[in-house]
């Protein structure tokens, strides 16, 4: 290591004055781009994924307070003609359109359930909210729909009311 740094040096120094000044831009330029690109974006990607993880977490507790003495009471909603949670018949009938892979993740929420899908085909998402508002009574309380990586595909975090019986 010492043989090679001394070489470096002898040959620094056998450099013109010119050459000298864009080698040292260089080095300062190498060292900016390896600490933007490997310390600082890292970094701030990892406070960006933490902060979202803690807003998430702060609505999901708003939520539980919220709800709180509707959950204690032991009140139950029931999708109509089904008998089931609404949790349980989005996942379903989302399997059945062939929805599995895109349900990324759904919970229950006040009068119904909030669902979020990912890559999920546009087309077969349209049946799949056709089909559970028409059959299942799961009126469509609020949707968010953003286009997806690849034609044809979105990104929706839909949120759905249920009846009670």
């Amino acid at each position: 290591m010492n043989e090679l740094l001394v070489k470096l040096k002898a040959r620094y120094a056998g450099l013109e004055d010119r050459e000298r000044r864009v080698v040292l831009i260089g080095a300062i330029a190498l060292a900016l781009i390896v600490l933007i690109g490997g310390v600082l974006m890292p970094l701030e990607s990892a406070v960006s994924a933490a902060v979202r993880r803690v807003e998430t977490r702060r609505e999901d507790l708003a939520w539980m307070r919220v709800n709180a003495p509707e959950l204690q009471s032991g009140a139950t909603l029931v999708v109509k003609d089904s008998g089931e949670a609404p949790v349980v018949v989005v996942d379903r009938v989302g399997r059945e359109h062939g929805l599995g892979a895109a349900l990324k993740g759904s919970q229950p929420s006040g009068t119904g359930v909030r669902v979020q899908l990912e890559a999920a085909p546009f087309d077969t998402m349209i049946a799949w909210l056709a089909t559970l508002d028409q059959r299942y009574g799961l009126a469509i309380d609020s949707i968010s729909v953003d286009r997806g990586a690849r034609p044809g595909l979105v990104n929706a975090n839909v949120s759905f009311a249920a009846t009670r019986h």
